[in-house]
């Protein structure tokens, strides 16, 4: 995958081709002013305020043809250093660039760049003239608030990518319809998963059959792990008194984030954002001795953040979502050995799903911005230092990174790179002496001492919607055996004739704990077999007169065109050996 903000040629490229982009907006839409136009690792892009202007994806060709049609005159792309008067004069009628440059150093010049009739602020560097801007596409748009703050103006923004090449940009463009074909939103509709609707609210996804049984496959499988592991499972409420998050330093760190309190008889409660307050309270409801820790209380719980409205993408992002969420209860003595657990169980986990391009994050806390954080620095100090330790002790190559710590403590997130090229943190593994401390958490030591013990917040599967989005995208709707939700789909050659059939192989394999379903319908045979391979069932099983007479089915798998006849107690057996191995393969 390009990164385009990092290759250096491509980087200036682009930006150069952001202000081509700019020009010809201008050019077509008169009234447009412009925030910023940086270079990002997909492309580049540019924030515009077109007034009461919508930008549909049936203008994007006008741009790009207005852009060409710039790029032929091959106009001088000249930079010229000016005073901060002179640059206030130039854009005088533009708010969004007299706030830039009141951002600037006043004893500095500030750079702009002129091509033809359009001026911009801009660092550089750029290339020479416009006719080197030549093979570009203009990629999507979507709402941007000016400065990223919901309470500002939302802007237009448009993205974009360039090379220097048709050929690059004909590979860059086959790639984009690898994604497109990839998108889970897509795929989630098609295959009939989840759904959103308006009239429900953004942000908030309804699972539809298939999507319910993928995801009940996925909290069980979890959760079978975790009860190996020596787990708990609890259930804890969606809602709860803001107290609660006042308690644990939510309210003040975390409110901007959380729905809007209800005002309920003498009390506020709000939808809760996470599970950790919850479960520190049950924690606290009976007594502990050492003997005890580890306590390890899992939950798969629904929680719910209130996300800007631009932010919202599919499942990925969304305001109601199912965490794999737990809490760890340890002694000093016994942190550095859970914390190696919960990575062991992560990369055990990831095995089961032929996750193999990951990398472990180190986020930890921002020296120069401690406001965002709270706990004093000898606390931080520690739990950075576990963390790091068992890390090195472990080999497991990790890079650090500051500001990425949770606000009452480190953490390591795996960082894994999906199939279109994204890197995103799936699974976590937090250290917290603040939260135990503030819930007044204690357990009786060994020389009869009451201690607070240390918290480990960690999620392996993360949130059920986006890992569920990962897995749709990774395999493209094409799921294993053991994930799918309707893992075969019986089709008798004559409803008429061998339904009664169909049903006992039907009843057989649901006996046996596999999911299954039977085309009974009045249509052809190849219509249905073909529309059983549209919806990616694994194994579709044909049966008619020879498949009654030795007890057999005819087995089509998902993709594949050669069908074999099996003995039905041999298919049973072969599907069972193929689901206890699991395994995930990228398509």
């Amino acid at each position: 995958m390009i990164n385009f903000k990092e290759d250096e040629k491509l980087n200036v490229l682009n930006h150069s081709c952001a202000h081509l982009m700019a020009q010809a907006v201008k050019h077509l839409y008169p009234q447009a002013k412009f925030w910023v136009g940086p270079v990002v690792e997909e492309g580049f892009y540019y924030d515009i305020d077109l007034g009461d202007e919508v930008i549909r994806d049936e203008d994007l060709p006008k741009i790009e043809a207005e852009m060409h049609k710039i790029s032929e005159t091959g106009e001088k792309i000249v930079r010229k250093e000016v005073s901060h008067e002179e640059a206030r004069q130039i854009f005088k009628d533009d708010p969004y660039k007299e706030d830039l440059i009141a951002g600037m150093p006043a004893d500095e010049q500030i750079s702009i760049y002129t091509q033809g009739d359009y001026t911009d602020l801009c660092r550089g560097p750029h290339v020479d003239n416009v006719g080197l801007i030549r093979y570009f596409e203009l990629t999507k748009h979507s709402g941007a608030y000016w400065k990223g703050d919901a309470k500002n103006k939302m802007l237009q923004r448009i993205y974009g990518v360039c090379f220097y090449t048709e050929e690059e940009l004909k590979d860059y463009e086959a790639q984009l319809e690898d994604e497109k074909a990839r998108d889970h939103r897509k795929i989630g509709k098609e295959l009939q998963m989840f759904m959103f609707d308006d009239l429900v609210g953004a942000g908030l996804p309804m699972w539809l059959p298939n999507g319910f049984t993928l995801r009940r496959v996925l909290s069980d499988y979890i959760m079978d792990k975790e009860l190996d592991h020596g787990y708990i499972h609890v259930v804890t409420p969606s809602v709860a008194n803001v107290r609660l998050y006042k308690t644990s330093g939510h309210w003040a760190h975390y409110k901007d984030d959380m729905f809007p309190a209800m005002q309920l008889d003498d009390d506020a409660y709000v939808l809760r954002p996470m599970n950790c307050p919850e479960h520190m309270v049950i924690y606290k409801s009976s007594l502990h001795s050492y003997r005890d820790l580890p306590v390890r209380i899992a939950e798969v719980a629904n929680d719910f953040r209130y996300e800007a409205s631009g932010s919202l993408t599919g499942m990925e992002r969304v305001r109601a979502f199912t965490q794999n969420d737990s809490h760890i209860f340890v002694t000093p003595e016994q942190l550095k050995d859970e914390i190696k657990n919960v990575m062991l169980l992560i990369q055990d986990v990831y095995s089961d799903f032929n996750i193999t391009d990951y990398r472990f994050r180190l986020g930890l806390r921002d020296p120069a911005n401690t406001d965002k954080y709270f706990g004093n620095e000898e606390l931080w100090d520690k739990s950075e230092k576990s963390l790091r330790e068992v890390m090195q002790e472990e080999n497991w190559p990790y890079f650090e990174s500051l500001g990425d710590a949770a606000f009452y403590g480190p953490k390591i997130d795996v960082m894994i790179r999906t199939a279109v090229g994204h890197e995103v943190a799936l699974s976590t593994c937090q250290v917290d002496y603040q939260l135990p401390e503030r819930f007044e958490l204690n357990y009786v030591d060994r020389d009869g001492e009451k201690k607070t013990p240390i918290v480990i917040h960690r999620a392996i599967l993360g949130s059920l919607d986006r890992f569920v989005a990962y897995l749709l995208e990774e395999t493209k709707g094409v799921l294993p055996l053991w994930l799918a939700p309707i893992q075969c789909e019986i089709i008798p050659v004559s409803p008429e004739a061998h339904l009664d059939y169909a049903n006992e192989v039907k009843a057989d394999l649901k006996s046996c704990g596999f999911r299954v379903e039977v085309d009974s319908r009045n249509e052809k045979l190849g219509y249905r077999v073909r529309e059983a391979q549209q919806k990616k069932i694994p194994l579709s099983l044909v049966v008619g007169d020879g498949e009654i007479k030795d007890h057999s089915v005819t087995v089509r798998r998902y993709g594949e065109k050669e069908e074999n006849k099996v003995a039905l107690e041999d298919l049973i057996n072969a599907m069972r050996i193929e689901v206890r191995n699991k395994g995930l393969k990228k398509q």
